[in-house]
């Protein structure tokens, strides 16, 4: 980890079959997994991406989407810093559960974990059931981001990462996401980065403004 300043632990979270998986592998490998089944329980995957001057190394939980894999998917929430939310913009049944899958993060991860909704499979426009405006809606009621992408042509798939780990960042640094806090999702990856930080006395005060 001395080679990134730091690390952020990540979900890709929503409903079977709606590309989780393959987003994750275009994401990692730059290239379209073929041959998906569905993920039983989690699968991991990491890369080191830069973002605004600093090298983030992002952990990444793909989780299962199936309802018997629930209570294990689950126990992986704890601590995540950021999730893409993902449905297919082909199946209106994978964007209605988005309620409870936005939910589950929030309550399960944490109440400040930074979401992104991504509306997977954009390359079949010709079948969508949900429309931009739509989605774009349910992503500003509910504050998160929204980026649609394509698992198959890679559009816009490094992007909803980069966004994510961006917006944390920006966190860090105007002092709303604490990466010392346990539990934040959040690991300096370099012990010399800790020298860098503001003193406690700085920190303390921001925190008694923050905590009305």
């Amino acid at each position: 980890s001395s080679s990134s300043d730091f690390l952020f632990k990540f979900l890709v979270i929503g409903s079977a079959g709606t590309g989780k998986s393959c987003l994750l592998h275009q994401f990692i490998e730059n290239k379209f997994k073929q041959d998906s089944n569905h993920t039983i329980g989690v699968e991991f995957g990491s890369k080191v991406v830069n973002v605004g001057g600093k090298t983030v190394k992002l952990q990444i939980w793909d989780t299962a989407g199936q309802e018997r894999f629930r209570s294990v998917t689950r126990s992986y929430y704890r601590g995540a810093a950021g999730a893409l939310l993902v449905y297919d913009i082909t199946s209106r049944e994978t964007y209605n559960a988005l309620t409870n899958w936005l939910t589950d993060a929030r309550t399960l991860a944490s109440p400040n974990i930074v979401i992104i909704l991504c509306g997977n499979k954009k390359d079949l426009d010709a079948d969508r059931e949900v429309t931009f405006l739509e989605a774009s809606r349910f992503a500003q009621e509910n504050e998160l981001m929204f980026l649609e992408t394509s698992a198959l042509t890679g559009e816009n798939v490094e992007e909803a990462f980069l966004k994510c780990a961006r917006t944390i960042l920006n966190k860090i640094e105007s002092g709303e996401l604490d990466p010392e806090r346990m539990g934040s999702g959040i690991q300096y990856g370099d012990a010399s980065l800790r020298q860098l930080r503001q003193p406690r006395g700085a920190q303390a005060q921001s925190r008694q403004q923050c905590s009305c």
